[in-house]
């Protein structure tokens, strides 16, 4: 079966590069195109199953691609980020580059934010939980950090060696539920728009 990712479509506050966390900023012009650019993709896909994360951009993309009946599932949010939500990626780097540096690795957590190996747990513990459910495909509405999580948890791909997925993108694990064997990706950070390596969470 496969486990398919979408990440909702670009934010008033990714167009600002700002880190939303738990926070939440509806869908720019861009990123409600995004979600209809991808809409096609998404039919022809034909998940069985639909969930998505219970913050409002992943709601309004799952409506946009054509589930309004999408299952909120609140353990699929995105990593906390404690005393940097809302705040802008460059003013961050600038100055706190270390530290931005690690928490993109996965080794700093800002004050009152989630550690990331207790959200890979969160996110790991969700998604096997919903692909063990039935075995037929499952389309989930997500964030960044939890399709980063994803590939950690069942490929063991460090955050480090990955690309923040695109707003507006999908991607793939194909599950076979009669194996132990970890699934096989099938894609990553597909979809109607180029990668984009400075967009913010």
């Amino acid at each position: 079966m496969r486990l398919i990712l979408l990440r909702h479509g670009e934010t008033l506050w990714n167009m600002e590069s700002r880190l939303q966390g738990h926070a939440n900023s509806c869908l720019s012009p861009k990123g409600i195109n995004q979600a209809m650019a991808i809409k096609e993709s998404i039919r022809l896909l034909s998940p069985a199953r639909i969930i998505t994360s219970d913050l409002g951009r992943t709601v309004q993309t799952a409506e946009i691609v054509g589930h309004p009946e999408a299952v909120k599932e609140p353990l699929l949010r995105e990593l906390n980020m404690g005393e940097w939500t809302g705040q802008r990626k460059p003013e961050l780097i600038r100055h706190h580059a270390d530290k931005y540096k690690n928490w993109r690795a996965g080794t700093y957590t800002p004050p009152k934010g989630e550690n990331w190996f207790d959200f890979c747990d969160r996110i790991g513990e969700a998604l096997q939980g919903w692909v063990h459910k039935e075995d037929s495909d499952l389309l989930a509405v997500v964030h960044s950090g939890v399709i980063r999580a994803a590939c950690k948890v069942f490929l063991n791909l460090s955050p480090e060696f990955l690309l923040p997925a695109t707003p507006g993108t999908i991607t793939i694990f194909n599950f076979d539920l009669n194996s132990d064997k970890a699934p096989k990706l099938e894609a990553y950070n597909i979809g109607s728009y180029m990668p984009d390596k400075n967009v913010a969470d």
